[in-house]
């Protein structure tokens, strides 16, 4: 069986599943904004998606990305002080694009121009409750663990139940 994620929003929970029956759980955390598909809505997209890309596969833990890009620097206490209102993504990005036209996919819901990811965040961000801006948050430990044992081109279905 090839691996599958699921990522339920009233759970606040990611589900990957692979081959052999293996199943691993991880809090996340998605958007306070709820679910929805449209640009600009800071919400978090519901249905089925793939894992597009994978990006930072030697970044340290705590690699802070901006633009997609590594910029070097490590997430820390100071780091944050300087730029208290940006959105952290940290450690590793799994870019997800809508599979569903219409739904969360070209026109005015499209996922990956909406650059939806799961990513890392700062460890002192609260997982299991709703947080982010869009994307799906997880501590940088576990989006590590679940970069490593999922392939580009992994199913990702986003449910509310």
């Amino acid at each position: 069986m090839k691996p599958h994620i699921q990522v339920d929003l009233a759970k606040q929970q990611l589900r990957w599943s692979g081959a052999a029956g293996k199943e691993r759980c991880f809090p996340v955390s998605t958007a306070v904004a709820g679910a929805g598909e449209r640009f600009g809505s800071g919400c978090t997209p519901r249905g089925l998606h793939v894992v597009r890309a994978k990006i930072g596969t030697a970044a340290p833990s705590g690699a802070v990305f901006v633009g997609r890009r590594h910029t070097g620097e490590i997430y820390d206490s100071e780091l944050a002080a300087r730029f208290p209102r940006r959105d952290w993504i940290l450690t590793r990005i799994l870019w997800l694009s809508g599979t569903e036209i219409g739904r969360n996919r070209l026109g005015d819901v499209d996922t990956m121009r909406r650059y939806i990811y799961i990513h890392g965040t700062p460890e002192a961000e609260p997982m299991g409750v709703p947080g982010s801006h869009g994307c799906i948050r997880m501590r940088n430990a576990d989006v590590i663990t679940l970069f490593d044992i999922t392939p580009a081109g992994t199913p990702v279905e986003i449910t509310e139940d």
